[in-house]
């Protein structure tokens, strides 16, 4: 089943999204600044998400673990 069509899947797909991009741009940061418009432009988002919310980015990734090691 594709991931947009399950909602767990989809959520676990941009967790993943939001960390990568975040540790891409801690690494990498013009890699991602770069592009603050248009349709990579989404990265930039992400990062920051990542970067201004971790703890609750953090919290999310450990429940999202939890509930595919013992709910699926």
């Amino acid at each position: 089943m594709s991931a947009i069509f399950n909602f767990q899947s989809l959520l676990c797909v941009l967790l993943l999204m939001i960390c990568t991009c975040a540790y891409l741009r801690s690494i990498v940061p013009s890699l991602i600044d770069r592009n603050k418009t248009g349709m990579l432009g989404i990265f930039w988002k992400l990062a920051r998400i990542g970067e201004r919310k971790s703890p609750w980015v953090g919290l999310a990734c450990v429940l999202m673990a939890a509930s595919i090691l013992f709910y699926t």
